[in-house]
């Protein structure tokens, strides 16, 4: 079905080593907790891996590949580079990996943002892109320990965290996070 070996080696020329090594440990991190929570290992490794693909491109040709395809991109989404990668993303995942599986399109679009109704693989690679080894900050520990035992609960709280160091740091959230955030809020109360 898909070649991991042909699209790490296809990756190799699109992202820097660090990116790289980091798309690796998401793709090990996704498919550990696929095994944990039921899903589908196989789509959790290829969006694990393909899950910044997009991450190293300048922000023109982000923006630029947007425009070409038809893609609207909100006021936030353009002022933040960090999530008009993952909106490019599964663009990238299509045209030159040939992946057209939405589950797997759907995870790396929501790895940043996350959004309301999340579906299980989306949740894996959202923690998974937090948790991975190479990952340390504040909360990160708690995500990993939540994680083994509640997604949902796990995914809540890494939100939570995002909101936080967003507010902190004088950024912008965008309204995706704030419903996902919302959403899980209200189903675990």
């Amino acid at each position: 079905m898909y070649n991991m070996e042909r699209i790490k080696d296809r990756l190799q020329k699109m992202l820097s080593v660090p990116r790289l090594m980091h798309s690796i440990r998401v793709k090990e991190e996704a498919e550990k907790l696929a095994m944990m929570h039921n899903a589908d290992i196989i789509k959790a490794g290829i969006a694990g891996l393909l899950h910044d693909c997009a991450r190293d491109m300048a922000y023109e040709e982000l923006l630029n590949r947007a425009g070409k395809s038809g893609i609207i991109l909100d006021s936030v989404t353009i002022k933040s580079p960090k999530i008009i990668h993952a909106v490019v993303g599964p663009l990238v995942a299509k045209e030159e990996f040939g992946i057209h599986d939405t589950e797997v399109l759907d995870a790396i679009r929501y790895h940043t943002t996350g959004r309301k109704e999340m579906r299980i693989l989306e949740k894996i690679v959202f923690i998974a892109d937090l948790t991975e080894p190479g990952r340390d900050f504040r909360g990160v520990e708690k995500i990993r320990e939540l994680s083994e035992r509640d997604i949902d609960r796990a995914v809540l709280f890494a939100l939570d965290q995002t909101i936080i160091y967003l507010i902190e740091g004088n950024k912008l959230i965008h309204e995706d996070t704030l419903k996902a955030r919302n959403y899980l809020y209200l189903i675990e109360a």
